[in-house]
């Protein structure tokens, strides 16, 4: 199943979305930690600042 959600993604409609993974550093532990999320390709900007 998986691999039809990401075929699907690569079609149609799923052309106007982008997966953004951004780096951010833990203010508690002061490790860093990964944030993902799957944005219409106007926002990727506004995800990254």
């Amino acid at each position: 199943m998986a691999k039809k959600a990401v075929a699907t993604l690569r079609t149609g409609v799923g052309k106007q979305f982008t997966k953004c993974i951004k780096m951010v550093k833990s203010e508690k532990t002061g490790a860093y930690i990964f944030k993902e999320a799957v944005l219409p390709n106007d926002q990727v900007a506004e995800f990254m600042k």
